[in-house]
């Protein structure tokens, strides 16, 4: 094994320009949701290069639109594919699925970032640009440790299925589909940007829509009114308070450096049409954490049991009770043993290539994971290059060297996970 080890690593470091310049060109692709073709096409001319099994398809059939866990409220998935590379192996040996997704989240104010937020600039050892560390560079990682194993003809036992797909940040219907599909595997990695910490568990999450009622009145007796942006306001405060008992029952010592393990996030607020008028409306929609041992139809209860004591706090709100709505993005917590095989032969390959323990702790957003864990029954674990901070934000950037450590550490994990072939 050392010896197949040394060729592999000395691949990776002979490709790592080629590497970079790969990234570069899948950032420069905005692969923002709907627009996920142009990277996905250079995705799939990177494994007709490496010579990968490919399965290219259009999501959105009824197999996965009628599935309990599918929640999207995307209609239209035309010209966007799923891609998958096989790796065959020789047989009996563990297979492993290197899950990665394509789309990115939109670049937001432009005023705020220093280059194109596509431009893929590269200053002092860092990438930048939007999906740069979210997860494309992830994604880079995983083709560049199989290029080394194949361009160093080392053949292994148990397969590889290389996954690119798209929807992750909407909610998952990209790796839904593929599970549904048929893509199972004795293991999954997914790159997303960990800091290369290694995350066992997986937080989910859920989006929600509270509608908040008032009365409408001029703004010159906004005292015959009742306005719907005050009460939002209670709302607010009621959800703060239930985030901070959420979190005081979590006890996992993977959860202790993380300041909020499962938050509840207030991403958005709309109400009222004119600024002399009273707004009778408030609609405030956010994002509520779920821990990776909780269930989500508990937290939906949660949070729907909060409101309903409004009415105890605020006379308002027991003949104006709030609506809530689940919609749009839906993540499944994950959750892995300590034991497992698979996170004992990563943080071994950690240690190998690093010559250090790797920090473990448990995911603070929701990922893919949930979906090959919950509902494909695949143990996962997310590892992968990036800077956690900078993801979603403006000015994204990845460390290369985090990029080209981590396809070692992947490299290494995939010889002994799958185990090397004596055959030719």
């Amino acid at each position: 094994m050392d010896d197949e080890l040394r060729k592999v690593r000395k691949c990776i470091k002979g490709n790592q320009v080629k590497a970079t310049r790969l990234l570069q060109q899948l950032v420069q692709e905005g692969s923002v949701r709907g627009k996920e073709a142009a990277a996905q096409a250079i995705i799939i001319e990177k494994c007709r290069e490496l010579g990968l099994q490919l399965d290219i398809w259009e999501i959105g059939d009824k197999n996965l639109t009628d599935h309990p866990a599918y929640c999207s409220d995307r209609k239209d998935y035309t010209g966007n594919p799923n891609v998958v590379g096989i790796l065959r192996g020789t047989g009996n040996g563990k297979s492993l699925i290197l899950n990665g997704h394509i789309d990115v989240v939109p670049e937001n104010n432009l005023a705020e970032w220093k280059h194109d937020p596509f431009s893929g600039f590269i200053q002092e050892g860092k990438l930048y640009g939007r999906g740069s560390t979210d997860m494309k560079g992830g994604t880079v990682a995983l083709l560049l440790a199989l290029e080394a194993i194949i361009n160093t003809e080392i053949k292994l036992k148990g397969d590889i299925i290389f996954q690119s797909v798209i929807e992750e940040e909407s909610g998952g219907a990209g790796t839904l589909a593929a599970v549904l599909r048929g893509y199972r595997a004795d293991g999954a990695i997914i790159p997303e940007p960990t800091n290369l910490k290694i995350f066992p568990k997986q937080q989910g999450s859920m989006w929600f829509r509270v509608t908040v009622k008032g009365r409408s009145a001029h703004g010159g007796t906004r005292y015959e009114g009742v306005n719907a942006i005050e009460k939002g306001i209670v709302v607010i405060n009621q959800l703060s308070e239930l985030e901070k008992v959420r979190n005081s029952r979590v006890v996992d010592p993977l959860y202790e450096n993380i300041p909020i393990p499962v938050p509840i996030n207030i991403g958005k607020i709309h109400s009222g049409d004119w600024p002399s008028s009273v707004p009778d409306l408030c609609i405030i929609e956010g994002r509520i954490g779920v821990a990776p041992d909780e269930d989500m139809s508990k937290v939906q209860a949660e949070l729907e049991h909060a409101l309903q004591e409004l009415g105890n706090k605020d006379s308002w709100f027991k003949d104006h009770p709030t609506t809530v709505e689940w919609y749009g993005g839906r993540w499944i917590p994950g959750d892995l043993e300590s034991d497992h095989p698979l996170l004992s032969t990563l943080e071994s390959s950690y240690l190998d290539v690093t010559g250090t323990s790797p920090v473990i702790e448990a995911s603070p957003w929701g990922t893919d994971g949930g979906v090959l864990s919950k509902i494909g029954d695949i143990p996962v674990v997310v590892f992968g290059p990036g800077v956690t901070e900078v993801a979603h934000d403006a000015n994204e950037y990845i460390v290369l060297e985090d990029l080209f450590t981590s396809a070692d550490i992947i490299a290494t994990t995939i010889l002994h996970w799958c185990e090397v072939s004596s055959e030719d």
